[in-house]
């Protein structure tokens, strides 16, 4: 055990508790980085990650970072104590899997356990993710894992009532078929409350194109309420703490897109058993440019998710769609909502296949809620979407939610015209999400692509295939060049 003089390091650690060493002082007690340390001011104390300093921090000095300085309400010139911490007990469970071993129920609940209440460092939740993504999880630590990650967070309760819930793999720009989906099925007197997520590398997530019309930063009180009195909500599922850990688990997956499959499907389950669900609908799209590339892989998922919703007691619909173009003509936050709300409204300027989709979809729902027939789901759907209802409906989810006044459209905007005359043979996705994010989405709400032509589309030379939306200027230029290197359009 050691005293030493703390000393503030102006630098926010987020959630965990960061300590500064000198190599001298660290050598002392034979410290070494990511070590956990324990330190302690009177009655107060921390569990700290360990960083090494060879210069900054004198000898018998201590670094703090923002956080561990108030929790131990240390003051300058004050002494505080150190000494070497356990390191928790989930890390002997991490070897294990890093190993190749079958974990346990308690084994996972633990390691769900400690990365909650941020009792493990980055490095050893990557190791975890790691251990995942070589030697995978089979069907029993999936359905293990997604209870823990529902244990360990909080849960909306709806009582004995049947919840519905829809989920898609993603990789498909626009595609904002949940915004159509939930107030068609709501409207149908069905209860749809909808967690969506932000977007990570994509131009807009349902949750940024939900934010455009209205809030989605309500507490689950609120939540409950919303969807109690109107059926359902559209809400952004961070701001309700509901997967905390798989939060924290995406954030290491990210920067090298691990996708490890039992993590992938736990990941998605477990939002769906946070809010009660007892039916989901699964939409994998399939195609060359998305995260599930041939029907075989498609299948072989359908399969688990089927069976661990058996494990779960959620009857589980998986659909196969195309995931070779954009679903819709907007791709970012504000044009994404304007698909979204010309479809609600029957303009005749709305995009078909965002309409159809969500169609097909909805029908799927209605027929597993019970309001309606099997094979005549898409047809009651139609029907509450014509009369009005799925509009009617969704601007009470907006004003229970909270109504936002919309933003004003992009002043500047970069027609990309054909070089010449043919028909659209080929969507790049990536290229098109790549230029929707250069030109400011999804921070800048009304910064996106607008496609005026689809695939199988004829197309005249000098006719404009799409769209680059910005508020920027030096955002529409670099977008407008990126567009003139790689348009994203094939035309033959």
């Amino acid at each position: 055990m050691l005293k030493l003089i703390p000393n503030r390091i102006e630098i926010r650690s987020g959630n965990q508790y960061i300590v500064l060493l000198n190599e001298t002082t660290a050598h002392i007690l034979d410290l070494h980085i990511g070590d956990r340390v324990k330190v302690k001011n009177g009655k107060y104390e921390a569990t700290a990650i360990l960083q090494i300093s060879e210069d900054g921090i004198k000898d018998g000095h201590i670094g703090l970072y923002m956080e561990a300085w108030k929790e131990l309400r240390a003051r300058r010139g004050q002494r505080i104590t150190l000494s070497l911490a356990d390191k928790p007990l989930a890390t002997k469970y991490i070897r294990k899997k890093l190993d190749g071993g079958r974990l346990t129920t308690e084994e996972i609940d633990e390691i769900i356990k400690d990365i909650t209440d941020d009792n493990l460092s980055d490095i050893e939740l990557t190791y975890f993710v790691s251990g995942c993504y070589i030697h995978g999880l089979d069907n029993h630590e999936t359905a293990e894992l997604t209870k823990s990650i529902v244990k360990h967070g909080s849960k909306l309760d709806f009582g004995n009532r049947l919840v519905l819930d829809k989920h898609c793999i993603g990789g498909v720009p626009g595609n904002r078929t949940t915004m159509v989906v939930i107030p068609i099925v709501t409207a149908a007197g069905l209860l749809m409350p909808k967690t969506s997520s932000r977007a990570i590398t994509s131009p807009a997530g349902t949750a940024d194109t939900m934010e455009v019309l209205a809030n989605v930063k309500n507490e689950a009180p609120k939540l409950t309420k919303i969807a109690e009195k109107i059926g359902g909500f559209i809400t952004w599922g961070g701001g309700v703490d509901l997967a905390a850990a798989d939060d924290h688990m995406i954030k290491v997956r990210h920067p090298l897109s691990l996708d490890p499959e039992g993590m992938l499907l736990a990941s998605i389950m477990a939002k769906k058993h946070s809010v009660g669900a007892k039916r989901c609908l699964i939409d994998i799209p399939v195609g060359e440019q998305v995260k599930v590339q041939d029907i075989r892989r498609a299948k072989h998922l359908r399969a688990r998710f089927i069976q661990i919703g058996k494990i779960l007691g959620i009857k589980v619909k998986v659909i196969f769609s195309n995931g070779e173009q954009p679903i819709g003509n907007g791709i970012g936050p504000l044009l994404e909502a304007q698909d979204v709300m010309k479809v609600l409204a029957n303009a005749p300027d709305a995009p078909a296949d965002l309409r159809e989709k969500s169609l097909y979809m909805a029908g799927i729902l209605l027929e597993l809620g019970g309001k309606a027939m099997s094979g005549f789901g898409y047809r009651k759907a139609k029907k509450i979407l014509k009369k009005g209802q799925a509009l009617e409906q969704m601007n009470k989810i907006i004003d229970a939610q909270g109504r936002k006044r919309l933003p004003k459209n992009a002043s500047l905007i970069y027609k990309v015209k054909s070089g010449k005359e043919g028909k659209v043979s080929y969507i790049n996705n990536k290229a098109i999400s790549r230029l929707a994010r250069v030109a400011g989405a999804p921070l800048d709400a009304a910064a996106g692509i607008y496609l005026r032509k689809k695939l199988g589309d004829t197309v005249k030379k000098n006719e404009v295939l799409y769209e680059i939306h910005s508020n920027n200027a030096d955002r529409a230029e670099f977008s407008k060049d990126m567009s003139k290197k790689e348009s994203g359009y094939t035309v033959k």
